[in-house]
Parts: C-alpha cells; structure tokens; sequence
C-alpha cells in the first residue's frame, strides 16, 4: 500500500525581511501541518505575515530558516527548477484579486494554466468548460474579464486554480475585495470545489462565513501560529 503522505507541512520555518537597518521578524519556527484532504482557515490581523505563509508554502518565496515539505519531499536543499516543477504540479493559488488577463475570456483564462502542461486543445476545452459548468458559469465562457461581476471573476480564478488537479490550493483572501452576496457565492463554490476535487487548502480570511466551513482554523499571532479551533 502506498504511504499517504500530509499534504503540506512547515518545520521550524522562521522569516525575516530587511527594513532599513532592522530586521523584521515575521514568522518565528512555524511547525504546521495540512493533513491530505483538509480545509485549513488562517486567521490574523493584517500585517500578521498570513501573506508570507502563504508565499512560502507555494514555494514562491524562500523561508529564512527551516523547511517547507509538499507531499512528503522536502524543499530546503532542492534547486529552482525542481521548485518550480513542484509547485506547478502541486499548487494552484487563488489570490485577492483574480488577476485574470483582460485579453481573454473565462474560457481562455482557464485553458492558459493548462498549456503550461502541453495538454491537446480538445481536453483543455473540455476541462474548461467542465470547470466552468462547476461553478455556474457556462454561460458566461465566451465574456473577458471586465464584462464579469467582481465574483464571476474570483470563480473563474477558482477554476484556474484546479483546472490541473493540485493537492494543494491556497488562497489568499478570496472574497476579500467582495460585497456580503457575493462574498457568500465564492465561499460556497471554494469549498465545494476544493472538496469534490479532493484537494487539501490553506485559505488566509477574515471572513467568518468562509471561516465556518473550515477543518480547522489557526491563527497568526506575533509571528507564531496558534490553534483557534
């Protein structure tokens, strides 16, 4: 049988940034782990370094000390290009801002992030428009990103993020730029989605509707996580 590995886990990982003549600590020996599978909820104030986790998780920025490990490999001693073919095979990111190339539309957006992959145009567009159908956004395929409400637009950003089956999603305030209902709509299609595809996710809010169907829920306090619920 094969082992099951965690999904995601930070030993000891501490960070710190240079401000002028200071150093600013902003995470101090994180030891956190996302179980295969598992919704996790990062709670903290701004400025708490929820960003940074979340940067160092997909491999995006470096940790001063300690290790990052995806699926059970560990990344302290690994070079840029095996980083990047992690991440691209592990990680899809979901951001406050959908960051949707304007010069595409919904379907387009989506089918990019899986050319990386050298997948044929006919799965691609079948994957999209699945996806799309997923989300209750088949209709709105052929429309770029500026004919979309701000939340037809962080579900396609959703769709792009599991278009190529990660087992790691992490999102960064999701609805964080979203009014009350549309906020709500995402939240519904974040969770669902993430669970049907049987991904495990890591999702910085501070919205406590998002927060509610979590797992579990940590918070970032002075540098250091803590266990919520």
């Amino acid at each position: 049988m094969d082992k099951v590995y965690n999904s995601l886990e930070f030993k000891k990982v501490s960070h710190t940034f240079k401000q002028g003549d200071s150093l600013i600590k902003v995470l101090h020996k994180i030891n956190f782990t996302i179980p295969k599978g598992a919704i996790i909820g990062l709670l903290g104030a701004s400025g708490s370094g929820k960003s940074t986790l979340l940067q160092i998780a997909g491999l995006l920025e470096k940790p001063t000390t300690g290790e990052i490990v995806i699926k059970g490999k560990g990344t302290s001693n690994i070079g840029e290009g095996e980083r990047t073919r992690l991440r691209k095979s592990n990680i899809g990111f979901v951001f406050q801002k959908s960051h949707l190339l304007p010069e595409f539309n919904a379907m387009e957006n989506i089918v990019i992030a899986q050319k990386i992959y050298g997948k044929s145009n006919g799965i691609v567009k079948e994957d999209a428009i699945r996806l799309l159908e997923e989300i209750n956004l088949a209709k709105r395929a052929l429309h770029r990103p500026a004919k979309l409400s701000g939340g037809e637009q962080q579900r396609v950003a959703i769709a792009r993020a599991l278009v190529n089956n990660p087992s790691i999603v992490l999102a960064d305030e999701p609805t964080g730029n979203l009014d009350f209902e549309s906020s709500k709509n995402v939240a519904d299609i974040l969770i669902r989605t993430v669970r049907s595809s049987g991904a495990s996710a890591l999702i910085a809010t501070h919205s406590q509707e998002l927060a509610s169907r979590m797992d579990k829920i940590y918070k970032l306090i002075d540098g250091k996580i803590e266990f919520e619920r």
